[in-house]
């Protein structure tokens, strides 16, 4: 059975100082013994850890002051108690000693009662550093399991709320994947333009990854009768139509009520779902903004989400080819979609392109 008592590794040249020592500690610690510096270091730096070392200075060899620094600047030894014992009782050697990071210093010749009350002293502030320490290290590591618990709760919802969207409209799952690696990208990618680069940190880019299933959430507000027509909508038809952005920023606006949160992780979602369909013209809705006007996550979500709608089939319509989709997008520029933002995309046309396939409707 392990002995429980802590161990004292007393390191002096002096048998006699390490009998002595040893006369003093023995029944209430273990005690280790070293009558040099490197001999000090195999111990200290061993299998079975002290938990103080009594220090002298003088010693032929390395001093004091050498093991001392040798265990300062060792991880594994770093925070074991050192208190010097010595004959040097000069102010300056002793703060020399505590420079170099020795938690005491007790001259010679020594009492015995004073060297058992600093060495419980010692003993009893380590207990509650290493306490403090293996608590704030488990609450770093339970902060650490709640935010990635919160994180993939946050996911799943954006994720099952776009889905719920997305089942009432004649769009697919591979739609709310899509759009998602789409503006990831696309965003990755703009990183590298001056005019972004402050605006798209590498935690922006992920809330718009997480936001980007939300986009059309407004559209569970929108009647069958019109979501689901077959043909052409009629102008008041798309009137109501247009209404889905205002729904789904008003559906986001009352979440995060709820969360007590006006700039929560929703804040996000809610400015694509309400600004995706504005146009860089000013011709878009539902608020007829333009240029710099328009959120920049809007700008951003308006290629993906026209993109793939013109590469995916609907029941009003047939599905384009790549290279039409991305035509058009592009002819699109300086009037339905900033310029900055289709030059990007003429980069990532090809990555683009294969993440439609890689997330195409028809691998299930």
């Amino acid at each position: 059975m392990t002995d429980a008592k802590p161990a004292i590794l007393v390191v002096d040249d002096s048998p006699g100082n390490v009998a002595q020592l040893d006369s003093i500690l023995k029944g209430r610690y273990r005690v280790k013994a070293a009558v040099d510096g490197r001999k000090a270091l195999e111990i200290a730096l061993g299998a079975d850890t002290p938990d103080l070392i009594l220090l002298d200075i003088m010693m032929p060899g390395m001093d004091g002051y050498e093991v001392c620094a040798a265990l300062k600047r060792n991880r594994a030894a770093a925070d074991i108690p050192v208190i010097f014992l010595t004959a040097k009782a000069d102010a300056v050697d002793e703060e020399r000693g505590l420079a170099l990071g020795a938690e005491d210093y007790i001259a010679k010749p020594i009492s015995p009662a004073i060297v058992l009350a600093r060495i419980a002293t010692h003993l009893s502030l380590k207990s509650a550093r290493d306490f403090l320490r293996d608590k704030n290290a488990y609450l770093e590591a339970e902060v650490e399991r709640r935010s990635k618990e919160v994180g993939l709760i946050q996911d799943v919802a954006m994720i099952a709320l776009g889905s719920l969207a997305e089942t009432r409209d004649n769009e697919t799952g591979g739609h709310i994947r899509r759009t998602q690696c789409y503006i990831k990208v696309l965003a990755k990618k703009l990183q590298e333009n001056p005019r972004f680069a402050d605006r798209l940190s590498d935690e922006t880019i992920e809330l718009l990854y997480k936001s980007a299933p939300l986009h059309d959430i407004g559209k569970v507000g929108i009647p069958d009768t019109i979501l689901r027509k077959p043909g052409p909508l009629d102008p008041g038809e798309f009137e109501i139509m247009k209404t889905h952005t205002t729904i789904g920023k008003d559906s986001i606006i009352a979440a995060e009520k709820r969360l007590d949160s006006p700039t929560s992780f929703l804040t996000t979602a809610r400015e694509i779902a309400w600004s995706h369909h504005e146009r860089w013209d000013g011709a878009g809705y539902p608020r007829g903004l333009a240029g710099e006007g328009i959120p920049l996550t809007g700008r951003l979500m308006a290629v993906p989400d026209v993109y793939d709608a013109l590469i995916s089939e609907r029941v009003y319509k047939k599905a384009l080819p790549h290279e039409a989709a991305a035509r058009i997008i592009k002819e699109g520029a300086g009037t339905q979609f900033d310029p900055d933002i289709i030059g990007a995309f003429e980069e990532l046309e090809r990555i683009f392109q294969e993440i439609a396939c890689a997330y195409s409707d028809s691998r299930g």
